[in-house]
Formats: structure tokens, C-alpha cells, sequence
């Protein structure tokens, strides 16, 4: 699938790239269909980690950058 290689193929933070190891992965994609961050299944959606990457987008898209 060209959506398997594709997430597979990016070196995003803080995972970086490589294969998907479990059904709760986590990629965090912007409006534009950028793939902004990636984190592992252990990564729990309301992680500090993740909040600040999904606000910092959200600031983004709105014009506010922080």
C-alpha cells in the first residue's frame, strides 16, 4: 500500500522511520497531509508529548506561531 510506505519511508520525530510495529501507532498529520510527528503504541493519545504537537498545529493553522 502507498500509505504503508510512505509512513514507513519518514524519518519523523520522536520515532523516526521504520516499519509499524503495532495497531496504535500514532501519526499526527497536518492540514496539508504532512506527517508531522509519530509516536509508538506505548504513547498515550492525551501524552503531554502529543498535546503540544497537536496544539503547536492548531496555533500554526491559525495563523499564531509559538
Amino acid at each position: 500500500c502507498d500509505l504503508y510506505k510512505l509512513l514507513t519511508s519518514l524519518d519523523t520525530k520522536p520515532k523516526g522511520a521504520g516499519r509499524i510495529g503495532w495497531n496504535f501507532e500514532k501519526f499526527l498529520i497536518d492540514r496539508n497531509g504532512m506527517v508531522v510527528a509519530r509516536f509508538g503504541a506505548s504513547t498515550k493519545p492525551d501524552d503531554p508529548a502529543v498535546v503540544a504537537i497537536i496544539e503547536r498545529e492548531l496555533a500554526r493553522t491559525a495563523g499564531v506561531e509559538g
